[in-house]
């Protein structure tokens, strides 16, 4: 699987100076990051932002993450290849690429139809799909067909971390998700240890609202 060609200096532009000089260190998360174009998952009028350090809009009112906190979280999960990860929010499928370059498989869950059929349409196309599965969905619920997750990112923020998300987590797996209001959370890692789970703060952050029957309501 290879990225678009196009772009390129900028993508490696922004692993320098958003994400490397953020200490964003595992080599793996900057060269999926440096090859994942970020472009094609954005509509046209809104390409030419695309390596900006900011989050950008998509349709239903969502935003894709800012490359930083996209990085962020990918690292926090500490991927290295084997894994099974669940992507909660899919979006326009920009992270979902990403994970696809650092676990083995992906299963990415999505509420809204418009952004399932956008990014089906675009991880298709540019060569994704062939290492995960993209479903249509409750995210705060999980995935139980998938389960148990080595890893689990969360992609909107919610008032508390859902209990299914935990429960689908295997033993010695990682989650990472923003929890707190819905204008401003903590981004928290945890990390599940037979029927222990820890829990830590990494950074602030502020995403859009997790929808869903363990989250806010729409």
């Amino acid at each position: 699987m290879t990225a678009s060609g196009d772009r390129a200096a900028e993508r490696l532009q922004m692993v320098e100076t958003q994400l490397r000089s953020r200490h964003i260190k595992d080599p793996r998360v900057l060269a999926a990051m440096g090859a994942v174009p970020r472009h094609e998952f954005l509509e046209t009028r809104f390409r030419g932002r695309a390596y900006e350090d900011s989050p950008q809009p998509i349709p239903c009112g969502q935003t894709i993450s800012q490359p930083y906190m996209v990085a962020a979280m990918c690292a926090a999960l500490e991927l290295r290849g084997q894994e099974t990860v669940l992507d909660v929010g899919c979006g326009c499928g920009y992270q979902a690429a990403v994970l696809t370059l650092l676990a083995a498989k992906v299963y990415s869950i999505e509420r809204e139809h418009e952004l399932v059929e956008i990014a089906r349409e675009r991880l298709t196309r540019l060569g994704y799909m062939d290492r995960m599965v993209l479903v249509e969905g409750d995210g705060t619920l999980g995935y139980p067909p998938g389960a148990p997750y080595n890893a689990i990112v969360v992609g909107a923020g919610a008032p508390e971390v859902p209990s299914a998300l935990i429960e689908q987590l295997a033993d010695g797996g990682r989650l990472v998700i923003p929890v707190g209001d819905m204008a401003y959370q903590d981004l928290v890692l945890m990390c599940r240890s037979g029927d222990h789970v820890s829990r830590k703060t990494i950074n602030a952050c502020r995403f859009v609202p997790l929808v869903g029957a363990a989250g806010w309501r729409a």
